[in-house]
């Protein structure tokens, strides 16, 4: 999947603008499309090829702040005629600006304000506007409960009206919110192979065996994530059912009042634990110590988002008293050092795939092989 040679015709001349909460993450990105063009088309007679063999895909570009908080996007160069993909990261809180003097961390709001300044500064100059967003902005804002504001489903309409043709994302809370914009190509890409590859060369107790092993949903919104897990490991799912206490709201939620399990023996089992993110890490807490009761052996979390918003103090705690024994989490959003430093953390890198579907659209193929990693994943699992 990660490894396909491009052979076709551009649409436009490549162009990748990278936000500043990206930078990291971009430049891994530019470098495997470098690399993966030169070896391609080294040898190729095709004009548009060898045109396309550069050191770098990166514009020049810039959002320049003013004193009093506000600001504007401003692109060093052409981008007339290009094929622009926007690569920006909104959940890097640690991108600062100043305001009145004072130091103030970018939230998602700042950062996506900032994608739309860059589509502007655009102009209608480019051929065509991707925008790749690894995590899906206002997200878990995605369905209306009495009278409440449908966040997730204005942004995209915006980025539709500014005229993006394209929007990429991963692992998106709720993929259904592309109705909103049933006219723009809207794809929600899956870390599984990447997160499955890094623990099968990072841990070599991990067995892939259904007497071995269980996948467990923290939730019923994730499990389908875990159904495909469990389907394409062969292994047994289970269920944690959230009771909530509906006639109180505490930070905008009901409490959760008990985790109840429903599934097959979990004793003398290895046991994954599978979601989309953790915020406070509250739930998969209290998973896996209600998991030890059962007497499960070693318990692995895997997710595409790690935030820990409340920090990771409980985490270390769990991880010393034996409660999770290692946390899978992509490169898609921003994670402190601190987190990488953590024995108990292994950082997944998404970049060559993103540099893969990058190309893949540039020169107009299909991306359902990058959608789909069920055969890789049986590869791994054979093996």
């Amino acid at each position: 999947m990660e490894d396909k040679t491009i052979t076709k015709i551009p649409f436009g001349q490549l162009g990748i603008i990278v936000h500043e909460s990206c930078k990291e993450l971009g430049q891994k990105v530019d470098d495997y499309i470098v690399e993966r063009r030169k070896e391609e088309f080294a040898n190729s007679c095709s004009e548009y090829h060898l045109e396309e063999i550069k050191d770098t895909y990166v514009i020049d570009s810039e959002i320049v702040r003013f004193a009093n908080g506000e600001a504007k996007g401003s692109l060093k160069e052409t981008i007339r005629g290009k094929d622009i993909y926007i690569l920006a990261d909104i959940g890097n809180y640690s991108v600062t600006y100043n305001m009145f003097g004072h130091e103030n961390r970018m939230s998602p709001d700042d950062h996506f304000q900032d994608i739309k300044r860059l589509i502007s500064a655009i102009a209608g100059k480019a051929r065509r506007i991707h925008i790749i967003m690894p995590l899906l902005y206002e997200s878990r804002q995605d369905k209306r409960n009495s009278r409440e504001s449908l966040d997730c489903a204005m942004a995209l309409q915006e980025l539709e009206n500014l005229g993006v043709e394209n929007i990429f994302t991963f692992d998106a809370h709720e993929t259904r919110v592309q109705n909103a914009i049933p006219q723009t190509g809207f794809e929600s890409l899956y870390s599984t192979y990447q997160i499955i590859k890094a623990m099968n060369k990072v841990d070599a107790e991990i067995c892939f065996d259904k007497d071995e092993m269980m996948v467990i949903s923290p939730d019923t919104g994730a499990m389908d994530r875990a159904i495909y897990y469990a389907s394409v490991l062969g292994l047994d799912v289970g269920l944690f059912y959230k009771r909530r206490d509906y006639k109180k709201i505490i930070d905008g939620r009901n409490p959760i009042i008990q985790h109840e399990y429903m599934g097959a023996e979990v004793e003398g089992k290895d046991i994954l634990i599978v979601d989309d993110m953790i915020a406070s890490g509250g739930s998969v807490f209290d998973i896996a110590k209600e998991l030890k009761k059962k007497n499960a052996r070693n318990i692995y979390v895997a997710v595409s988002f790690t935030f820990f918003t409340n920090g990771i103090e409980k985490m270390n705690k769990y991880y010393e008293e034996g409660y999770i024994k290692k946390l899978f989490s992509t490169n898609l959003t921003y994670v402190p050092q601190k987190f990488k430093d953590a024995e108990w953390f292994e950082e997944v890198d998404m970049s060559k795939l993103i540099s893969l579907l990058i190309d893949t659209v540039n020169y107009d193929d299909s991306v359902s092989p990058i959608l789909d990693s069920t055969n890789k994943i049986k590869s791994i699992v054979g093996k």
